[in-house]
């Protein structure tokens, strides 16, 4: 990773607000096909409670890559969306920025974190295993007819 890159927790009264919402948007709408895409309704995900967004942000103010957590329960919080910009991608930002994610969620005393990913995605099935989440089970036709996603799980109880 490159240094000087830093991860940010969005603050919804942050003077930049809408100019980082802004970006995250773009790169969604690049990252994800149009139906898993939450670029329409990002605004209304940021604002549910219990949900946090940490991004990072290169020298040159440019997001390169975003993660979204919730914590529905005091128990258990779900990754809910992981995306790093295309050209910046094995360079350690993700795993920064997942690793960020996970010690929020420590911080609220959560005990498992879950995430759904599509097991083709080679690259972010290596990296969540590297951090120590584990398949827990196929989910078929999740994410459509022809697409599983795998059911992963970090258990800091087994960390």
């Amino acid at each position: 990773m490159e240094s000087g890159a830093a991860v940010v927790e969005l603050q919804r009264n942050s003077t930049n607000f809408a100019n980082i919402v802004e970006e995250i948007v773009k790169l969604e709408k690049k990252i994800f096909p149009k139906h898993e895409s939450l670029a329409r309704s990002f605004d209304q995900e940021l604002r549910k409670n219990n949900t946090g967004l940490l991004y990072m942000m290169d020298l040159h103010g440019e997001v390169v890559g975003y993660v979204m957590y919730s914590w529905p329960s005091s128990l258990s919080a779900s990754i809910t969306k992981l995306a790093v910009k295309e050209s910046r991608r094995r360079q350690g930002h993700g795993e920064a920025l997942l690793k960020a994610a996970i010690q929020k969620c420590r911080t609220r005393n959560i005990h498992r974190i879950s995430l759904d990913v599509d097991p083709l995605r080679i690259p972010a099935m290596g990296l969540y295993k590297k951090l120590g989440f584990q398949v827990d089970s196929l989910i078929k036709c999740y994410y459509s007819g022809d697409r599983d996603a795998n059911r992963m799980y970090l258990d800091f109880a087994s960390n």
